[in-house]
């Protein structure tokens, strides 16, 4: 078993990194560089009847307690602070409301289109709900080299935490109604707020407890250590043991940590910036790398249709979830300008997250393939059409952020 594991771990890998070659030759976005080349590797061992042992219902649990964990503590790190208490009552609309009226439109847009007795109600709201999750990385990283507003890359990354988690949370209510039919459910406004806020405490108190243990050990070596068992083992414990959110515990407890090794001391946080980088963008890859391998040319001849459907679908959602939160913000609290709200539509790519919920479909669903495939119809749409335009749409809708000039003060007279 050690050994399959190790052989599937090298195979990844190896890909991950032959992608980075053609993405640094060719200029090619390195998502999309490990999609082409997994589905090139799927489609080479497939030819020659090798067996990689990776099988869909295998990989949630590498994908929930393996890569999930590493990605949403490496995005929570980074976080602006100041900025993000700024902005959190329109983050918090916005990967809330707005996310609930994204995953709801895309769900019955997709259900309309696909029109079909063996794709029921609870598979369109599960697509939805899979959909409403955003992954705006590449175009955060246009934002910063066009010298975009801070605000607006802030938030950009806290609506795409918050909203994760929300999705998360909604795509486990809608896939446990999906795996039990016959099963009454109670009260699923109340169920998701404990999962959000149960995850939100289990965060708090596993933040403070590393940053505890922090302050007694005080060594770089052990910094990473100890954060690296925070991000895994309050996901595992929010998720496997506590049934809250896992995502959700593991942003509290990055932005607690964060906060307490900026007030003590930076010497103990040296090199943390890099290892969070080179982990997160091996385990992106790596996912991304995945989603190539499962991908078979079957599925674009199959379910084209549906692809195009849950494109058009997430789009329109996405429209109507921020004109509606833009309006809000407008009404009360900071507004989001218009312009912003345009960059935010656009730039609102379907990533790692809605790729992590498609590749943890149970099998046993019937129709698990074809939302399968909608999701990586519509990621493929991210990473080929919106991630490539979005540049454009920044520099004429977010010009770059002037500093003021210093006043100097008046010089008193003699």
């Amino acid at each position: 078993m050690i050994i399959v594991i190790v052989e599937q771990t090298l195979a990844l890998v190896g890909v991950t990194l032959v992608a980075a070659l053609v993405s640094k030759l060719t200029r090619l976005n390195l998502a999309l560089a490990c999609v082409l080349c997994g589905f090139t590797t799927g489609q080479l061992i497939g030819f020659i009847g090798f067996d990689t042992g990776i099988r869909a219902d295998s990989l949630r649990d590498l994908v929930f307690f393996v890569i999930l964990p590493v990605l949403v503590f490496e995005a929570a790190w980074h976080l602006n602070v100041p900025l993000l208490r700024r902005w959190l009552g329109p983050i918090l609309l916005l990967s809330t409301v707005g996310m609930l009226i994204s995953a709801v439109i895309t769900g019955g847009l997709v259900f309309v289109g696909i029109n079909h007795p063996s794709f029921p109600w609870v598979a369109a709201l599960l697509t939805g709900a899979i959909l409403a999750a955003t992954d705006p990385a590449s175009v955060i990283a246009q934002l910063r080299q066009a010298k975009a507003p801070e605000d607006l890359a802030t938030l950009f990354e806290g609506e795409s935490l918050f909203n994760d988690a929300t999705a998360v949370v909604l795509f486990s209510l809608v896939l446990t109604m999906a795996l039990t039919p016959t099963v009454m459910h109670g009260n699923g406004l109340g169920l998701f707020t404990v999962v959000f806020l149960g995850g939100c405490c289990l965060g708090l108190l596993a933040g403070l407890g590393a940053s505890i243990v922090l302050l007694l050990l005080g060594k770089p070596t052990h910094t990473t250590i100890v954060l690296l068992f925070t991000a895994f083992g309050s996901f595992f414990l929010a998720e496997h043991v506590l049934n809250v959110s896992g995502i959700m515990a593991v942003v509290v407890a990055a932005i607690v940590v964060r906060g307490f090794l900026k007030e003590v001391s930076d010497s103990v946080a040296q090199g943390l910036t890099h290892t969070w980088d080179w982990s997160s963008e091996l385990l992106n890859s790596v996912l991304f790398v995945i989603m190539g391998l499962t991908i078979t040319t079957g599925m674009f001849k199959s379910h084209w249709l549906a692809m195009l459907i849950a494109i058009g679908a997430a789009l329109l959602a996405r429209l109507i979830a921020i004109g509606f939160c833009g309006g809000v913000t407008n009404l009360v609290g900071r507004s989001i300008p218009l312009r912003w709200q345009g960059v935010l539509v656009w730039g609102g790519l379907r990533g790692v997250i809605a790729l992590a919920l498609a590749l943890a479909l149970p099998v046993e669903l019937d129709y698990w393939y074809t939302v399968q495939s909608m999701v990586f119809g519509v990621v493929l749409f991210s990473l080929l059409v919106q991630g490539t335009t979005s540049t454009a749409l920044i520099r004429r809708w977010a010009p770059e952020q002037r500093s003021q000039p210093r006043v100097e003060p008046a010089s008193k007279p003699a």
